[in-house]
C-alpha cells in the first residue's frame, strides 16, 4: 500500500575554502581533523581550525556556525540520514509498491534511525558548543527524528501483516506500539517554539491517532472472535473517534505553514481504507449483537493491554568508516599550526543566509494496494 510520510528539508551548507596554505604539509581529509593520530588522548590539533556553517531543518536559511570539525562531521551525517528517510518516503509513495521495494523502505528508515542514534550518543556530547534549542543537533530534535523513523518502519510492517492476513491481535499490537512511538516523538517536541515545529507535530499527532484507530479496530475484531461483542462494539466506536481526530489533524496539517508536503493525507488511499474498514467492522458487530449476542455495550473503552514480542523496528547499527591508513602519526606531524591558516575575506551581512537545497514537493501517487510477489 502507498504510504505518506512528512519530511523536513535537507540541510544546506556554506562553501568552505580549507585555505591551509603553510599549515598542511600533506594532503588532508576530514578524518584528520577529528581522530587523534599521535597515539595520545589529546584533542586533534586540527579540529578547531576551520569555521563551518549549516542550516537547520526547522529554522529556515539562517545557519548555525561552529569552529569545530565534529560539527561538520555530524551535520554531514545528519544529512545522510535525512536523505535515507527521503528515499524511503519517495519509494513508499509509489503506486503499487512491491515486496522488494517495501523491504528497501523498511531498511532505509532503520538505517536513518541508526545514524541519528549514533550521532546523538557518540558525537554530539563532544561538541564544544552545545546545540541551541530547536536546532538539528538539539538532542530533542535528534530523538524525534530517530523515533519517527522507527515508527514509519513499523508502518511498513503493519501494511505487510494486513496484506498477508496475519491475526488481528498481532496487527492491533503493532499498531498500538506504533501509535505510542508517534506520541513519544510528539511529546519530545512540545518544548520547542510552535512556529518551527507545529506542522511536524501535526503530522506526528495525526499518525498517533490514525494508528490508535487501527489498534482499536483490530482489537475489536479480536474481541468479536472470542464472543465479546459488546466490548467489540465499544472498541470500534473508539476507533471511529480516533479516526475522526486524525481526519481533523489532516486538515490542520494542510493549513499549517512550515516545512513539509502540501499533500492532502485524508484523501490518500492509506487513510480512506481504514475509514471504510472501521465502518464495515462496526456495522458487522452491531448486526451480530442484534441477532446473536444481545450484549450490553460497556461505558468504558476496553483497555489496550498490548505488548509486541516481535515485529518492532530497531535502528540498524551505524559507525563511521575507519580512519584511512594514510593518516599516520608521521603525516600528522607535518601540520604546523604556527604558520596559521590563510584568512578568509569577511562577507557582508546580507550574505549570512545559506541558499537552501532545491527539493520537489513529492506527493503519494494513486494506489490500488500493495503487491506481494
Amino acid at each position: 500500500m502507498t504510504h505518506w510520510f512528512h519530511r523536513n528539508p535537507l540541510k544546506a551548507t556554506a562553501p568552505v575554502s580549507f585555505n591551509f596554505y603553510g599549515v598542511a604539509g600533506s594532503p588532508i581529509e576530514l578524518a584528520r581533523f577529528i581522530a587523534s593520530l599521535d597515539g595520545t588522548k589529546q584533542e586533534n590539533k586540527l579540529r578547531f581550525m576551520q569555521n563551518f556553517k549549516w542550516t537547520d531543518t526547522l529554522q529556515g536559511n539562517t545557519p548555525s556556525a561552529q569552529q569545530d570539525a565534529i560539527f561538520e562531521l555530524v551535520s554531514m551525517a545528519f544529512n545522510v540520514a535525512i536523505w535515507h528517510a527521503k528515499f524511503a518516503s519517495r519509494l513508499a509513495g509509489k503506486e503499487n509498491v512491491t515486496e522488494v521495494e517495501a523491504k528497501d523502505v523498511h531498511r532505509s528508515l532503520k538505517f536513518a534511525a541508526g545514524i541519528f542514534k549514533h550521532l546523538k550518543e557518540v558525537y554530539i556530547p563532544h561538541l564544544i558548543t552545545p546545540a541551541e534549542k530547536g536546532r538539528d543537533l538539539d538532542p530533542r530534535v535528534m530523538d524525534t527524528y530517530m523515533v519517527q523513523c522507527k515508527a514509519e518502519a513499523q508502518e511498513v510492517t503493519i501494511a505487510r501483516a494486513i496484506e498477508l492476513k496475519h491475526n488481528a491481535t498481532l496487527i492491533a499490537t503493532l499498531a498500538f506500539e506504533t501509535a505510542n512511538f508517534y506520541q513519544k516523538a510528539d511529546h519530545t517536541l512540545n518544548t520547542l517554539e510552535p512556529e518551527c515545529s507545529s506542522k511536524w507535530r501535526n503530522y506526528l499527532q495525526l499518525k498517533q491517532h490514525f494508528y490508535m484507530a487501527y489498534a482499536y479496530c483490530y482489537h475489536g475484531q479480536t474481541l468479536l472472535a472470542i464472543d465479546k461483542c459488546g466490548e467489540s462494539i465499544k472498541s470500534l466506536q473508539e476507533a471511529e473517534k480516533c479516526y475522526s481526530r486524525a481526519e481533523a489533524l489532516c486538515k490542520e496539517y494542510r493549513q499549517t505553514k512550515g516545512p513539509g508536503s502540501t499533500a492532502k493525507p485524508s484523501e490518500q488511499l492509506f487513510f480512506t481504507t481504514l475509514g471504510g474498514l472501521i465502518k464495515n467492522t462496526l456495522q458487522k458487530c452491531e448486526r451480530e449483537n442484534g441477532f446473536i449476542y444481545f450484549h450490553k455495550v460497556p461505558a468504558e473503552v476496553p483497555q489496550l493491554e498490548l505488548k509486541a514480542s516481535y515485529g518492532l523496528a530497531e535502528p540498524i547499527s551505524f559507525e563511521f568508516p575507519a580512519v584511512s591508513e594514510q593518516c599516520t602519526p608521521e603525516v600528522y606531524t607535518t601540520f604546523d599550526l604556527t604558520k596559521g591558516a590563510k584568512a578568509e575575506k569577511a562577507k557582508p551581512k546580507q550574505e549570512e543566509e545559506v541558499k537552501p537545497m532545491k527539493e520537489p514537493d513529492l506527493k503519494p501517487q494513486k494506489d490500488k494496494g500493495c503487491v506481494i510477489s
